[in-house]
């Protein structure tokens, strides 16, 4: 049930550029297919798009949460203090978010970066991570941002980020396993063969064999490091489509804040706060945001009192 939400979910306008990339995406994966497989290109398409598929379903599991966990740096909360403080907030904003939408899956968690700026982003189903900075941010202002990203999960946003980071790392890895396997088995078998013909043919003949298996080995793994190349820059391009399309729901989860009764908070969060500098991936997804100011004027069109105070 929870796939098929996804996909009408993700054929809006603002995903354009995604859905095409994921189009080709699959034309691409057919080609190499068809290569691997020795079969007609339309059959490494219908294979493409079985391994995507699969992928798409490991992807938007908790696999698919727990990998991009570790590529963000966010991890499970241990400190007693952090958990005394947050838990309490976390749990009223949830409940505000549960009641707006009850579609908002259970058992959602939160972890915790070493970001030291403030900052907070949600991911798949049933992820929200903050910064240790936001922690040190006033209450009501740490519930706006939380009351943001769940914005983003009720709007299932973020499947989208699950689905070209994490989606193409097992399609690109799936791919290099079973050409591994069948290069493998055929230098296996090859060797055998060469040491056989060696045997019978003295020991030149075991030389060139040996030389000839060298330089196969020397090409697969040539082959498996330009294949990964190839699909982290591929990869790379994908999440910026994402970013780029991300900027147009942003908005969606400020409203969502809003209606939750956080519109001033979120508005002064922002004014303060504005964009958090963090690196890598959590770099990424906070430059996705539209400017602040643009952020602020809906939010104020929507019915938010905050305004800031200018001069003595």
């Amino acid at each position: 049930m929870y796939f098929f939400d996804f996909i009408f979910k993700m054929i809006r306008r603002a995903n354009i550029a995604i859905i095409c990339y994921l189009a080709l995406n699959v034309l691409i994966i057919g080609g190499i297919a068809s290569i691997i497989f020795n079969v007609e290109y339309q059959q490494g398409c219908l294979m493409g798009l079985g391994f995507y598929i699969v992928s798409l379903m490991i992807a938007i599991s908790p696999i698919g949460e727990w990998l991009l966990r570790i590529k963000t740096g966010c991890k499970k909360v241990k400190r007693i203090d952090q958990k005394d403080f947050f838990e309490p907030i976390f749990k009223e904003v949830y409940d505000r978010a549960k009641e707006a939408n009850p579609a908002i899956p259970n058992n959602v968690h939160w972890f915790i970066n070493n970001d030291e700026l403030p900052n907070a982003f949600a991911t798949g189903r049933r992820t929200i991570c903050v910064t240790e900075g936001l922690l040190y941010m006033p209450e009501n202002q740490i519930k706006a941002v939380l009351a943001h990203e769940f914005g983003h999960l009720s709007n299932k946003d973020t499947d989208l980020l699950l689905l070209v980071s994490i989606g193409n790392f097992v399609v690109g890895a799936t791919i290099l396993i079973i050409r591994f396997l069948l290069d493998t088995s055929k230098l296996v078998v090859d060797f055998c063969g060469n040491i056989l013909r060696a045997v019978m043919g003295g020991s030149e003949g075991f030389f060139v064999s040996l030389l000839a298996s060298l330089i196969a080995t020397v090409y697969h793994a040539m082959f498996a490091v330009t294949v990964t190349f190839l699909t982290w820059v591929w990869t790379k391009i994908g999440i910026l489509l994402v970013m780029k399309s991300s900027r147009s729901i942003e908005f969606d989860a400020d409203k969502f804040a809003f209606t939750l009764g956080y519109g001033n908070d979120l508005c002064l969060f922002l004014d303060r706060i504005g964009v958090s500098g963090a690196k890598g991936l959590f770099a990424s997804l906070a430059s996705s945001h539209p400017d602040k100011d643009k952020r602020i004027e809906k939010l104020q069109k929507m019915g938010a009192s905050y305004m800031a105070y200018y001069g003595g």
